[in-house]
C-alpha cells in the first residue's frame, strides 16, 4: 500500500505553497493557503496532525493523493479512489485527511493468487515514498486488489459496453421507426393528394359532359388502355418523346398504321391536374389549322391518358435555334410559320366560342407537322374569358422567362395583349435565331429585345437577320415588316400593343406602320458572363424552355 503521507518542502511555486509548522501540538490550527504573489486564496483548519503529517495543499484546481484526490473547489475537499474508503472517516470529518485511504475489500493474504490488479489512469506517483498520488496527466498504474472487486469491475466494465451497445442499438432502431413513419406519411399524403386529383379531374369532366352547352363540344373518342400500351409498345423509354407540365409524352402506332402523341398523366403529378383539365377542356373545343388536334382520351383505371396528332417535326425550337437545322428553314418557310401563329392567335382570342388567352406562347410550344405548318400547342395554364372580358390579375404567375409581358411577371395582370407580347418576342426569335433570354453580344449586354431596338433606332435591323438567311435569299422588305410588327407588340404599354387581328391585317398588307415604342424589360443586363455561358450553351444544340410558375404575394 502506498503511504498517504507528505512532508512540506517549505518551497513555493506557481501552483502551490507549503507549511512545515513548528508546533507538534495536537490543537487544530488554520492554514492560509497564498499564492506568490501574495494573494489569499484559501483558508482552512486543520488538526495540528494533519500539519505534522506534512499535508501538502495545492493550490491548482485540484489536490491530488494517493487512491483518492483533494480539491479546494471540492466538498469535501478530498476523496478516495474508487473501490477506496477514508481510514478514519471521523477524522475525515474534521477536515484531517492525514490518515489517507485503504481498500473497501482487504487483500486475500492466505491466497495471494486470488488476488490481481486493477488500472487506474492518468496517474502520475510522487517522486518521495510517502506521499499523495498525483492526479493530473500522467501514466497509468496498477494497483493490487482483492478478487472480489475485480469480478466487480470486470461486471462494471461489461455492464458499461452493454449500456453502450444498447444505447446504440435504441438509437438506431428509433431512427428507423422515425424514418419509417415518415416515409409512411409521406406516401399516404400523396395517395390522398392523388386521389382528390383524380376525383376533381372525374367532377370536372362529369360537368363538362352533364352541361348540354358543352357535351357536344366533349365528345371525344375514349381509346382503351390496352389500344394505347400496344401503340407505344407499352410505353417504352425508347418511345418517349419528352416531359411536359403533368408528365410523360410517348410517340405511338396505331394498328391502322397513324401515328400518334400519347400524354400520360404521372401518378406523383400533382402541379399538372388542373393543366391536364385545361387540355381536356379547351382543346376538345377548338379546331383549328393552326392548333394541335386532340384525337381522343383514355380514362381507365388509374390512367388518364390523352392522344393527339402526331407532329413529326416535333417543335419549332429544334429548328430556329440549330445552327444546322435552321438551314432547313428559309425566309419564305419562316414567314409562313409566323403567320400561321398569328391566326392560331387570332383564332384564340377572337373567333373561337371561347376568348382564350394561352399565357405560354414559345418556340417549344410551336409543333411542326410533316410540312412544317405550326401547330399551338400546351393549353396547360391557358385562362378563357366571356365575351365582355379582356383580362384578369392572378397571385400564380405560370410562363416562361423571355416571353412573359412586363405587366404579367411583375404585377400578375394577364391579358390577350400578354399573348401579343409574347408573339412579339417569338417573331424576333425566327428572324433572328437567336434566344431572348441568354442572348449575348460583344458590344454591349442587352437580351434579344434590347438588341432588336437598338438597331431599329440606329436604322439597322437587317443586321438582325439569321446568318443561314442571308440577305439574299431573303424578301428583305418582309424581314423589315416583321422586324417592325414584333417591336409593336412588345411595347411596355399594354394599351400600345395592337390586337391579333390588325397583326394579321399588318403581316398580309404593305400599307405604313406606325412606329414603336420603347419596348418592355430593355434593360442593360450587369452579368455579362452568365449572358455569355447560356448563348454558348445553345449555339450549337436546342433546349426546351421551361415553364415556371412563379408565387407572388400581392
Amino acid at each position: 500500500m502506498v503511504a498517504l503521507k507528505t512532508f512540506c518542502n517549505k518551497r513555493f511555486n506557481t501552483s502551490s505553497a507549503g507549511l512545515s509548522p513548528s508546533s507538534t501540538g495536537a490543537s487544530i490550527l488554520s492554514l492560509l493557503i497564498g499564492t506568490t504573489l501574495g494573494a489569499i486564496k484559501s483558508r482552512r483548519s486543520v488538526s495540528s496532525s494533519a500539519v505534522s503529517a506534512g499535508l501538502e495543499l495545492k493550490l491548482s484546481p485540484t489536490l491530488p493523493l494517493a487512491y483518492g484526490i483533494c480539491g479546494i473547489a471540492n466538498s469535501p475537499v478530498c476523496g478516495c479512489l474508487d473501490k477506496f474508503v477514508p481510514r478514519y472517516p471521523k477524522d475525515w470529518d474534521t477536515a484531517d485527511w492525514s490518515s489517507g485511504c485503504v481498500r473497501k475489500t482487504a487483500l486475500d493474504c492466505h491466497n495471494e493468487s486470488s488476488n490481481g490488479f486493477i488500472k487506474y489512469s492518468g496517474l502520475k506517483l510522487p517522486d518521495t515514498q510517502n506521499s499523495w498520488v498525483l492526479t493530473e496527466t500522467g501514466q497509468d498504474i496498477y494497483i493490487r486488489m482483492a478478487s472480489s472487486e475485480l469480478v466487480s469491475e470486470v461486471d462494471s466494465k461489461s455492464n458499461r459496453k452493454m449500456r453502450k451497445k444498447v444505447t446504440v442499438i435504441l438509437a438506431l432502431l428509433a431512427g428507423v421507426l422515425l424514418l419509417g413513419l415518415t416515409f409512411a406519411f409521406y406516401v399516404r399524403k400523396k395517395h390522398q393528394e392523388q386521389k382528390l386529383n383524380r376525383e376533381s379531374l372525374d367532377r370536372g369532366l362529369e360537368q363538362c359532359h352533364t352541361n348540354e352547352s358543352h357535351k357536344e363540344d366533349l365528345e371525344l373518342p375514349m381509346f382503351d388502355l390496352s389500344t394505347i400500351a400496344d401503340a407505344t409498345n407499352n410505353f417504352s423509354i425508347n418511345n418517349k418523346l419528352g416531359e411536359v407540365g403533368f408528365g410523360p409524352v410517348y410517340k405511338g402506332m396505331l394498328e391502322e398504321g397513324k401515328e400518334i402523341a400519347v400524354k400520360r398523366l404521372s401518378k406523383y403529378s400533382t402541379q399538372g391536374i388542373d393543366e391536364f383539365k385545361n387540355e381536356i377542356i379547351f382543346i376538345a373545343k377548338l379546331q383549328h389549322r393552326n392548333l394541335v388536334k386532340l384525337l381522343g382520351c383514355c380514362f381507365q383505371g388509374e390512367e388518364t391518358i390523352l392522344i393527339y396528332e402526331y407532329m413529326p417535326n416535333k417543335s419549332l425550337d429544334l429548328f430556329i435555334f440549330d445552327q444546322t437545322r435552321s438551314k432547313l428553314l428559309d425566309w419564305p418557310k419562316r414567314f409562313e410559320i409566323i403567320n400561321g401563329i398569328a391566326r392560331g392567335l387570332l383564332y384564340l382570342h377572337q373567333d373561337s366560342r371561347l376568348r382564350i388567352i394561352h399565357r405560354d406562347l414559345k418556340a417549344s410550344n410551336i409543333l411542326l407537322d410533316v410540312n412544317m405548318i405550326p401547330k399551338i400547342s400546351d393549353f396547360g395554364v391557358a385562362r378563357s374569358f366571356g365575351e365582355n372580358e379582356t383580362g384578369a390579375t392572378t397571385k400564380r404567375v405560370v410562363g416562361t422567362h423571355g416571353y412573359m409581358s412586363p405587366e404579367y411577371a411583375i404585377d400578375g395582370i394577364f391579358s390577350i395583349k400578354s399573348d401579343i407580347f409574347s408573339f412579339g418576342i417569338l417573331v424576333l426569335e425566327i428572324v433572328s435565331g437567336k434566344r431572348n433570354r441568354g442572348f449575348f453580344h460583344p458590344k454591349h449586354h442587352l437580351n434579344l429585345l434590347g438588341h432588336a431596338w437598338r438597331l431599329f433606332k440606329e436604322g439597322r435591323s437587317l443586321e438582325l437577320i439569321d446568318a443561314p438567311l442571308g440577305e439574299d435569299s431573303c424578301c428583305l422588305s418582309q424581314v423589315l415588316r416583321s422586324i417592325h410588327i414584333a417591336l409593336l407588340c412588345v411595347q411596355q404599354s399594354l394599351e400600345d400593343r395592337p390586337n391579333m387581328s390588325f397583326v394579321v391585317m399588318m403581316l398580309g398588307s404593305e400599307g405604313a406602320l406606325l412606329q414603336p415604342k420603347q419596348p418592355g424589360f430593355y434593360t442593360e443586363r450587369t452579368f455579362p458572363e452568365i449572358d455569355y455561358y447560356l448563348s454558348s450553351k445553345h449555339t450549337t444544340s436546342s433546349v426546351n424552355e421551361i415553364t415556371m410558375t412563379i408565387l407572388e404575394a400581392r
